[in-house]
């Protein structure tokens, strides 16, 4: 899944707050300095995934606890990132440890590639992993990875154009549209909210929060859903939201960078991920004071919209020659001292919720916070990795059409037709 479009843009500027590290509290017992001399564990971690002392101090441990044992990390990025991993997984000698968007597990689990770790769940600490975030890593009721971090989208909110509307934060969906209304028509105000067509991450959670999904399943066969009444009401308010900015109607999130877009000082909102604000700062330090965030409000005050919980999961290759080191290198990577010192460095929310602790004093993370209980995934289908291979028909069948002014029902009809065929090839 792509859901870090500019988080290396942003990295140097997260890292420089970050002074937590670990302690090696997971060394357990000493080993004889020779007993891994000469192994090599692989470890494939995605770009932006990969915060600088968070790498070293993980190398460090690791290459502490398997004495003449090295760890050799190397940055894949995000385009053709799917095909390449199922690939990888199939090869004699794969990546040992790898770095997956939570939506593509399942995927990866249907090649045999993924190494079942039910009996090792305990010695990850895997106990405590937060229920929400776990789902993502379960397949058929097996762990097939483990939870690494995860974001919910909220809304990213220029404060200063909000007090200058006399608005402050809405509690209800009604009362955003209500106060996206007022900001249009406020001085100064380009987009009220800015809302790339293309963000289906945003949609997906409009959809969860209606009690619909992309998919349904009929008959023991997944198929398209979003002909449904729920979808066609989200896609509404999808429209009805976007109009409220000038973000384009067939782009997504990273064509323009939402996140400089935003830093021109002139969006009153947008839904965004935490990562972004270092993005806006870096383009211009003298927002440091405007941005603030909250919740995408629901029906009810009180009650957050249901958002879609994007992250990554860490996985182990059943073929890799390294089981022991890679089971070793996750202990490590997740044990709660790591854990804190990742999501400090890059905004994200932690696997256990006894660790949001970390984030105090992160604004975007109390917002995410309150959003994540309810957080909801893509369905868990094998085929799913099919479905967002571009071009999406999410996007380019059913959002950027309906945004266009192409009937929704029509447009979902061809949608779901398209989403079928996806599915079918298994």
């Amino acid at each position: 899944m792509k859901r870090r479009l500019v988080v290396a843009l942003g990295a140097a500027v997260l890292m420089a707050g970050v002074t937590a590290c670990s302690t090696g509290g997971t060394a357990g017992a000493r080993v004889a300095p020779t007993s891994y001399r000469g192994r090599v564990l692989t470890v494939w971690l995605m770009a932006g995934d990969d915060p600088a002392s968070w790498v070293a101090t993980v190398r460090a441990e690791f290459e502490q606890k398997y004495p003449g044992a090295t760890v050799d990390i190397q940055r894949q990025g995000w385009s053709g990132i799917q095909q390449k991993v199922t690939f990888a997984l199939s090869a004699t000698v794969p990546p040992d440890v790898i770095d997956i968007g939570n939506t593509q597990t399942a995927y990866y689990v249907t090649t045999g590639g993924l190494l079942d770790l039910d009996p090792y769940r305990a010695q990850l600490g895997g106990a405590s992993w937060s229920p929400a975030m776990n789902r993502s890593t379960l397949v058929s009721g097996k762990q097939f990875a483990a939870p690494w971090f995860a974001g919910s989208r909220v809304v990213m909110y220029n404060k200063r154009l909000w007090a200058r509307a006399r608005l402050s934060p809405p509690a209800t969906m009604d009362q955003w549209i209500s106060d996206l209304d007022v900001l249009q028509h406020t001085p100064g105000v380009d987009s009220a909210l800015y809302l790339p067509g293309q963000n289906w991450y945003a949609f997906d959670g409009f959809l969860q929060d209606a009690g619909s999904d992309i998919l349904a399943q009929r008959n023991n066969t997944w198929v398209g859903d979003l002909e449904s009444p729920a979808a066609i009401g989200a896609a509404r308010l999808f429209k009805k939201l976007q109009a409220f900015g000038k973000a384009p109607k067939d782009q997504d999130e990273a064509n323009p960078v939402e996140a400089t877009v935003f830093a021109r000082g002139n969006v009153a909102s947008m839904i965004a991920m935490g990562y972004e604000q270092a993005t806006v700062l870096q383009s211009n330090p003298a927002m440091k004071d405007d941005i603030g965030w909250f919740p995408i409000p629901g029906a009810t005050a009180g009650t957050p919209a249901r958002t879609f919980l994007g992250g990554s999961n860490l996985a182990v290759s059943s073929n890799s020659t390294n089981r022991e080191l890679a089971l070793g290198f996750l202990a490590i990577a997740l044990d709660d001292a790591n854990e804190s010192a990742y999501v400090q460095a890059t905004g994200f929310l932690p696997n256990k919720t006894g660790l949001y602790r970390a984030l105090d004093g992160n604004a975007y993370a109390a917002a995410a916070q309150q959003a994540e209980a309810n957080a909801g995934f893509t369905p868990g289908v094998p085929a799913w990795g099919n479905v967002e291979n571009p071009p999406n028909p999410i996007v380019s069948q059913f959002l950027t059409p309906v945004l266009e002014g192409q009937d929704p029902q029509a447009a979902a009809a061809a949608a779901d037709v398209k989403l079928d065929n996806r599915l079918a090839e298994g």
